[in-house]
C-alpha cells in the first residue's frame, strides 16, 4: 500500500511540477491481475484499483498501515466498475457489477473479493474507502438507481450530468459520498466556477479520456492555483483547502468521491471568478 502524507497550502504552492505530481497525482492504479491501494492521510482515505483477469482477487488489509485484521473492520467501501462485466463477493454473497454499476460495502465486512466475467475484457473496479462509525448494509446500486443532476450550460462549455451513486438520497453510508460525472459533447470544463469545501476532502479519477487527449486539472488555494496534466485512468487527491476543477482537450468523464465531516453535497464554499489567481 502506497502512503501519501498531508500538506499545508503553503507547502503546496511551493512545489514544482514533479513535486505536485508526486504528492497529488495517482498513476497506474489499474494493473491486470492486481489490486493497488493508495493510503492518504487527508481524512485517512484509501483509493484503489482492482483488475481481476483469470483469478478472483481478494481485498486484503495492510495491518501495518491501518492496524486492523480486516480492511473494513472500521471502514466503509465504495466500488464503481469502469470496465467489463464482473462481480464482487462480500462475506459469501455475490453482487454482479456491469460497467458504471456500483456497490456500497458496510463496515464490519470481513471478506471482499472481485472477479471478471471475461479475462479478455476484464472489470476495472475503482475503490474508495473511508473511516466509518457504524455498520450499514452492503448495497448494490444499478445504473438506473443513481440520482442524476444536470448542471452547467453549453454556452459555458460545462454541460454535464452528475450521477450520485453513494449519496444520502440513494443509499445509506457513514462519511462517504461517491459518483461519476459525464460531460456532454463539446463541453470540456468540470466544476467551473469552482469551489472548496473545507469540511471534506475529495478524490477525482478521470476515465474515458481519449488517447492523446489530456485533462488540465486545476488545484491549489484559490489565490495560488496550480495545474497537473492528467491522462486516462489517473486520479488526483484534492485537499479540503484546494479547488478541484479541470478542462480537457476532448470529452471525458470522472469519478468523484468525498469524505470528511458531513455528506451534504451542496456544502461548498463558492469561489468568485475574480478571486482566482
Amino acid at each position: 500500500m502506497e502512503i501519501r502524507h498531508p500538506m499545508h497550502p503553503d507547502g503546496g504552492k511551493a512545489l514544482d511540477t514533479e513535486g505536485l505530481r508526486r504528492e497529488f497525482l495517482i498513476e497506474n492504479l489499474f494493473s491486470a491481475g492486481e489490486v493497488k491501494l493508495v493510503y492518504s492521510h487527508f481524512d485517512r482515505i484509501i483509493v484503489g484499483g482492482c483488475v481481476p483477469t483469470s483469478a478472483r482477487l481478494p481485498l486484503e488489509a495492510a495491518k501495518s498501515v491501518i492496524g486492523t485484521d480486516h480492511l473494513l473492520d472500521s471502514r466503509e467501501l465504495g466500488v464503481i466498475n469502469l470496465g467489463g462485466d464482473g462481480s464482487a463477493v462480500v462475506d459469501g454473497k455475490e453482487y454482479p457489477l456491469a460497467r458504471l454499476e456500483a456497490l456500497y460495502v458496510g463496515r464490519g465486512s470481513k471478506s471482499v473479493s472481485f472477479s471478471s466475467r471475461s479475462a479478455a475484457s476484464p472489470a476495472k473496479f475503482y475503490l474508495l474507502s473511508a473511516i466509518a462509525h457504524r455498520e450499514l448494509p452492503t448495497t448494490r446500486i444499478g445504473r438506473d438507481e443513481a440520482k442524476q443532476v444536470v448542471a452547467g450550460s453549453a454556452a459555458e462549455c460545462n454541460r454535464r450530468t452528475i450521477h450520485q451513486v453513494i449519496h444520502p438520497d440513494v443509499v445509506a453510508s457513514c462519511n462517504l459520498t461517491m459518483g461519476h460525472t459525464r460531460l456532454e459533447p463539446a463541453s470540456v470544463w468540470n466544476t467551473m466556477p469552482c469551489h472548496t469545501h473545507p469540511r471534506r476532502m475529495e478524490v477525482y479519477f478521470y476515465f474515458d479520456v481519449p488517447k492523446d487527449a489530456v485533462v488540465f486539472h486545476l488545484m491549489g488555494a484559490p489565490g495560488e492555483t496550480r495545474h497537473i496534466v492528467t491522462r486516462n485512468e489517473q486520479g488526483i487527491i484534492s485537499p479540503s483547502w484546494s479547488i478541484h476543477s479541470g478542462v480537457g482537450t476532448a470529452g471525458y468523464s470522472f469519478v468523484w468521491a468525498m469524505a470528511g465531516e458531513n455528506q451534504t453535497f451542496t456544502d461548498m464554499d463558492a469561489v468568485a471568478m475574480g478571486a482566482l489567481r
